[in-house]
């Protein structure tokens, strides 16, 4: 893990630990499944899981492929799925986002353990896995659909998400202003099937050879403690 982490983790620990883990299971969890995927091919893959047991996180980080990538390599995680969120429009597209037809960012949702991973490390990895100081662009893609948004479905992730980057900055692990936004988690789309999964299915993609997986190495070799034992 990164130098600059390790130290916020030491900081931060004390202040955000104990919620973290006492942190109570969200109501209604399993009826948010079908809410989430209706009417679209993961709404079937979902439906073969059980995956009320597990929490939610979601967050926006440029490329939901990388995205989805990073998360899925880390301890505690069951599933995650690629999709759209931050915007008002109802159903996007991947043509709508992509082109920025819409408000709405590419996004993911974690369906992660809290007896394994807590909701305070998963903001860790957000923030250790991408640039949250640049507006409307992470690496090579630009637009607003490829913004940083870390989102809350209650006032302790947002706390946590506050108190987080706040030590960020006291830190000044950035040498430029954090501009993730911190906003609540109102509706998630998920993308197009042909979405899911697609660094592991398509490693010889070129997009994928040259700014996925390098980013994805990147983030194992700064979080090698969060690296699930199969994705060293």
């Amino acid at each position: 893990m990164r130098k600059e982490f390790k130290l916020l983790i030491t900081g931060c620990l004390c202040l955000l630990m104990a919620s973290c883990q006492s942190r109570p299971k969200k109501e209604n969890q399993a009826a948010e499944i079908p809410q989430i995927a209706e009417n679209t091919e993961v709404a079937k893959g979902l439906s073969q899981q059980d995956l009320s047991q597990y929490e939610t996180a979601y967050f926006a980080s440029g490329c939901f492929w990388c995205v989805e990538a990073i998360f899925e390599s880390v301890k505690g995680v069951k599933e995650v799925i690629s999709g759209y969120a931050g915007g008002t429009e109802k159903d996007p597209t991947y043509e709508q986002v992509s082109y920025g037809r819409t408000g709405h960012a590419e996004a993911v949702v974690v369906y992660y353990d809290p007896e394994e991973i807590s909701f305070f490390e998963l903001v860790q990895v957000f923030f250790g896995s991408h640039d949250p100081t640049t507006l409307n662009r992470q690496g090579p893609d630009q637009g607003a659909q490829y913004r940083s948004i870390a989102f809350y479905e209650n006032e302790e992730e947002q706390k946590i998400i506050l108190a987080y980057m706040q030590a960020l900055r006291d830190n000044k692990v950035y040498d430029r202003p954090i501009v993730t936004e911190v906003s609540p988690l109102t509706k998630f789309y998920p993308a197009e099937d042909y979405h899911q999964d697609y660094e592991k299915k398509h490693p010889n993609n070129p997009y994928i050879r040259n700014v996925s997986i390098p980013r994805l190495n990147r983030f194992k070799a700064n979080f090698q403690d969060y690296l699930k034992e199969n994705a060293h």
